[in-house]
């Protein structure tokens, strides 16, 4: 069996042939990185054979891709590919299509290459190394189709470094510890929903309800005492060996949005709760409590109350709320009464800040940062702060055919100014941005001049001051487009939430375990709001950022991550926790 150290000690010429099948007819790439060793770990390894080909020509990129064989194309029917290309394409079932499927990508490949120029390429063996179905493989091939010709370059590259590493898997004979389990998980509980097609996990739902019960006894086999609370929360503690010890917390939040998907939220319970399992089977214990917390509401579906379970345990869970309607006029107070939680002890949940080293979150990217840049973990910075309005515009409706173009009161023209001043201004700092994500015309007609218009703005930035100023500049827009088309508007502040800076101390924990597992420690901002947002109220807070990939989509079924990110990050997160130093 060939081991890292054997590939780090054996001649230059032997490196190359040991690696001469990871990446498709090109050993140009094992010769650039020979000189690069040793390695001290194998995602260091993985890592410097990426960069060698992120650093090559356009040219070689391309003959790297072209290196590949079509999916199930003429070469795979004849039996003439490699050895490695034939057991992927086998593992997804790819050798035993029906004549209509073969039918089915012998199109797509034609009308790929037609636009490409080069073929399609996808890890058939699938984020958890076990196959994807041959149906998931046509939808895919179908959407990126849709890209344009860099954007699916880049993506094709990235799936070659992805059958690139289960290849070197499976020639080190790689035995993860936690990577297969997580992705179980992911899999067991995303497979309970409110919707038959698709995942939703609403609070203090029976999906909800039972999706808390199934964290617990996960929680309990992995050794910890476990709670569930008045809120909903789910929680683990792994006992220190000194009853008085203080306690490190982490988690995150299992409720979902609407067709959401398997990772948001829920990795970050999921991989605290199988490292509590392996220092448990081994016995041994840290210096201080762990306590994971899945947090029962963070995405405010149900009763638009976003932070339900973090606020609780910050002891700033606002009672008001309990009062709320759900959209079948079901009040909150009720949904919990009906699980069986008592509200009026939702204030006993608070925890007390003196008793507390921190909170450190680990949560799917939910973006394509750390996908472009090769990354399967990154360090959070901060998480934005957020200002939300809706904006009411008032025109004046008319007839379409008879009012000239110089007399028009348009409410939809001045909601159309307002989006690209939002995309205009929010493109002036790098953590900045901005969202128009709904715009309507109330009963808008084909022949009316539009008198109404709603929209929702969404600005948010790392750095407060940054976000403030971009949105008095443009509150500012508003009122100059609506006196330039003689519209009125109102504006409704509807969330004002200041960004959460992650403490310097925490982050460089978390960056030195990246870094001790082989890759480089890369800091980046949240543009999405997390637990630890409200947790840094009463605790210093760090977040760790693990890869999304399908181009970092999120809060969308195509969400995605793999099995060895999974496993790294919870290498790093297990390093943390074994290294961590309480601050002094």
């Amino acid at each position: 069996m060939t081991t890292l150290t054997d590939l780090n000690s054996c001649p230059a010429a032997d490196f190359i042939a040991t690696l001469h099948g990871i990446y498709e007819h090109s050993p140009w790439i094992p010769e650039r990185v020979a000189a690069q060793r040793p390695f001290a770990t194998l995602a260091a390894l993985k890592f410097a054979l990426q960069e060698v080909v992120s650093s090559a020509s356009i040219d070689e990129q391309l003959g790297l891709i072209r290196a590949h064989p079509e999916l199930a194309g003429k070469t795979a029917i004849a039996g003439q590919l490699t050895a490695e290309s034939t057991l992927e394409q086998a593992k997804s079932g790819l050798n035993l299509c029906s004549a209509a499927e073969y039918a089915t990508l012998h199109q797509l490949n034609a009308d790929y290459n037609a636009k490409f120029g080069f073929p399609f390429i996808l890890a058939v063996k699938g984020p958890d190394g076990q196959g994807l179905t041959r149906q998931s493989i046509i939808d895919t091939f179908t959407r990126r189709l849709q890209h344009q010709r860099a954007d699916e370059m880049a993506e094709c590259l990235r799936q070659i470094h992805r059958i690139a590493e289960l290849r070197l898997n499976d020639l080190l004979k790689v035995t993860p510890d936690f990577g297969p389990m997580l992705m179980h998980w992911s899999e067991t509980i995303g497979a309970w929903s409110e919707m038959e097609d698709g995942l939703t996990c609403s609070y203090m739902t029976s999906v909800h309800r039972r999706t808390a019960g199934q964290l617990a006894d996960w929680m309990r086999e992995a050794g910890m005492q476990v709670h569930i609370d008045a809120v909903g929360n789910v929680t683990g503690r792994y006992l220190a060996a000194d009853a008085n010890a203080l306690t490190l917390m982490t988690g995150s939040h299992y409720d979902t949005v609407r067709d959401g998907g398997k990772y948001d939220g829920r990795l970050g319970i999921l991989l605290p709760i199988a490292l509590a399992r392996h220092l448990n089977e081994r016995g041994e214990r840290l210096p201080f409590h762990l306590e994971v917390v899945g947090f029962a509401e963070e995405e405010g579906v149900r009763f638009k109350s976003t932070f339900l379970g973090s606020n609780a345990i910050t002891g700033r869970f606002d009672a008001t709320l309990l009062e709320r309607l759900d959209a079948d006029g079901i009040s909150m107070r009720q949904a919990l009464a009906d699980a069986g939680h008592d509200p009026a002890a939702i204030s006993a949940i608070a925890r007390d800040p003196a008793r507390l080293l921190g909170f450190v979150e680990v949560h799917i990217e939910q973006g394509p940062v750390l996908l472009e840049r090769g990354l399967a973990a990154g360090v959070v910075t901060a998480i934005a702060g957020s200002s939300r309005y809706l904006v009411n515009l008032t025109g004046l409706a008319s007839h379409a055919g008879t009012t000239p173009m110089n007399m028009r009161k348009d409410a939809a023209a001045a909601a159309a100014e307002i989006v690209l001043l939002v995309e205009q201004r929010c493109s002036q700092a790098p953590s900045l941005v901005g969202t128009v994500g709904q715009l309507q015309v109330p009963n808008g007609s084909v022949n009316v001049i539009p008198g109404h218009c709603q929209l929702s703005l969404d600005i948010r930035a790392a750095d407060d001051a940054v976000r403030l100023a971009a949105v008095k500049d443009i509150l500012d827009g508003i009122g100059a487009i609506a006196a330039r088309r003689q519209v009125t508007f109102a504006i409704e502040q509807i969330v004002s939430a200041a960004a959460a800076p992650c403490a310097p101390w925490l982050m460089d924990q978390l960056g030195a375990a990246v870094q001790r597992a082989g890759l480089p420690r890369y800091d980046l901002p949240s543009g999405a709001g997390h637990d630890a947002m409200a947790m840094a109220a009463i605790t210093d807070v760090a977040m760790l950022f693990v890869r999304c990939g399908n181009g970092g989509i999120s809060h969308n079924r195509l969400e995605t991550m793999t099995a060895d990110d999974a496993e790294l990050a919870a290498q790093v997160m297990l390093d943390f926790l074994r290294s961590f130093r309480p601050q002094a």
